[in-house]
């Protein structure tokens, strides 16, 4: 595992008792945000199998579960600490597997109705992502959705310093303690945020059908993708 990775495992292992309060904080669009992921992570399936990439703590697969309480879902992350805040949020249930592995190299078994993910991808390369964006197409089955909640770089160098400024300005009215803010501002040098127009191109080259962006704020995007039977 490379110096990247380690970094994330510890920054994430750091604040995962506090992860979920914190998000809400450090997410000035937290509602609409996971609202509309939420909305668009459907399908016709009473018990659909689920994936939640860098699922964290769990809290998009929470939020799922509401909506499908009759679902598998099998949440995967590279921090044990993050995955055992999820555990105690969902007390044992049996519907709900735990992976503490690098999601771009596991070696899935099955196939998924919906794959998740939030605030994560955007810690990959530019390569990472093109791969991750494949193998997530190919283990989906047909009609099965992507959503990724995510962050992206601005397309120009005027908009993400806009991006920046304006998360800042939120994030220190939040009513976060400093230290909080601070540490959430070293974890954003962990960040390899891509442009959205490039992300969706290279969803289309994955095989993804029905490839939008859904909502946008500044810089936290949900993006969707379908794969078509066939």
């Amino acid at each position: 595992m490379d110096n990247g990775r380690h970094n994330v495992i510890a920054r994430f292992d750091e604040i995962a008792l506090d992860y979920d309060f914190q998000r809400k904080k450090l997410i000035p669009c937290f509602d609409d945000f996971y609202n509309i992921a939420v909305s668009l992570a459907a399908t016709a399936k009473d018990s659909p199998t689920i994936l939640d990439i860098g699922a964290g703590t769990g809290l998009f697969s929470a939020f799922l579960l509401e909506k499908y309480p009759e679902a598998n879902v099998t949440l995967i992350d590279i921090s044990e600490k993050m995955l055992e805040v999820a555990k105690k949020r969902f007390n044992d249930r049996p519907n709900v597997t735990y992976i503490a592995d690098d999601y771009t190299t596991h070696d899935y078994s099955g196939s998924f109705d919906i794959v998740i993910s939030s605030l994560s991808i955007h810690h990959l390369t530019d390569i990472e992502k093109k791969a991750l964006y494949k193998k997530i197409y190919s283990l989906l089955n047909d009609d099965g959705v992507m959503v990724n909640a995510d962050q992206v770089l601005g397309s120009t160098p005027y908009l993400e310093t806009l991006y920046k400024e304006d998360w800042k300005q939120k994030v220190e009215r939040s009513g976060l303690p400093e230290k909080a803010i601070l540490s959430a501002y070293e974890r954003t040098k962990l960040d390899k945020m891509s442009p959205l127009d490039e992300q969706l191109s290279w969803l289309k080259e994955a095989g993804f059908a029905d490839v939008d962006c859904m909502y946008k704020y500044f810089n936290f995007v949900v993006m969707f993708g379908r794969k078509t039977p066939g």
